[in-house]
């Protein structure tokens, strides 16, 4: 039975990927800032261990990620899903203590959370690393400088923990998510039809000009993505960033 620990995993595409492993009978544990989607997991995945932790706090992180590893009784597959979309702004609008939480959550808590999880992973005899990062970590993304950027900063850490780990047959890959369906991104294109002008359905079609598959990515097929990288039949697939996006060719 894979122990997996999925950080951010109480809603989104966190939520599909505890799904997906507890369906396929890993022993699964959640951390997340918010405490009513938490309970909403246990709800419906009661097998679920799931603790509240503020991604951006070390001592949060210090103190609930190694009790959570314990009560999995150890660690198989690490899942790094934690991240926070920060301002939309020009460069020299973008304030720096903004700044600096964006990458104190997407970057800090990623190696972080990594650091105290290596240990674990260094017993198991099939380790994973599965990290979240973004089209816009391969694409850029205007006006999203510091996500933008994070995002690149995940895809090196992967590749550099896939050569450091390697040898001792840990493996480390990154997914690369575009537009994902859902609320959210109804959301986005609600927005942007309030700013525009058009229609929602017009910024639908407009937002499809830069993808040659003509539809959003679903998170299921995110967290069909993960099971497949943590299971043996990607025994040999380590330093990749894959992306699952439609084929995006921009971030707008």
């Amino acid at each position: 039975m894979q122990r997996v620990l999925i950080t951010a995993g109480a809603s989104g595409i966190g939520r599909e990927l505890a799904r997906a492993f507890t369906g396929a009978g890993a022993r699964v544990g959640v951390v997340d800032i918010d405490g009513a989607a938490l309970a909403a997991l246990r709800a419906e995945l009661p097998a679920v261990i799931a603790e509240i932790c503020d991604l951006a706090e070390l001592a949060q992180i210090e103190r609930v990620i190694p009790r959570v590893i314990d009560t999995l009784g150890g660690l198989d597959v690490l899942i790094n899903n934690a991240g926070i979309a920060g301002p939309t702004a020009p460069v020299d609008q973008v304030k720096p203590e903004v700044w600096d939480r964006v990458m104190r959550v997407n970057l800090g808590a990623t190696f972080n959370v990594t650091r105290l999880a290596i240990p674990h992973l260094k017993e198991s005899p099939a380790a994973s690393i599965i990290n979240m990062s973004s089209a816009a970590g391969r694409l850029g993304y205007p006006q999203r400088s510091a996500y933008a950027t994070s995002k690149w900063g995940v895809v090196g850490f992967t590749k550099t923990l896939s050569m450091e780990l390697g040898p001792l047959g840990i493996r480390a890959n990154a997914i690369l998510p575009g537009p994902v369906a859902g609320p959210r991104m109804e959301r986005v294109l609600e927005s942007r039809a309030a700013t525009s002008g058009r229609t929602v359905e017009q910024e639908r079609a407009s937002a499809f000009t830069n993808q040659s598959l003509k539809f959003f990515t679903e998170a299921s097929e995110i967290a069909a993505l993960a099971l497949f990288l943590a299971s043996d039949a990607a025994k040999t697939i380590s330093g990749q960033a894959l992306p699952i996006d439609g084929d995006l060719h921009r971030s707008v």
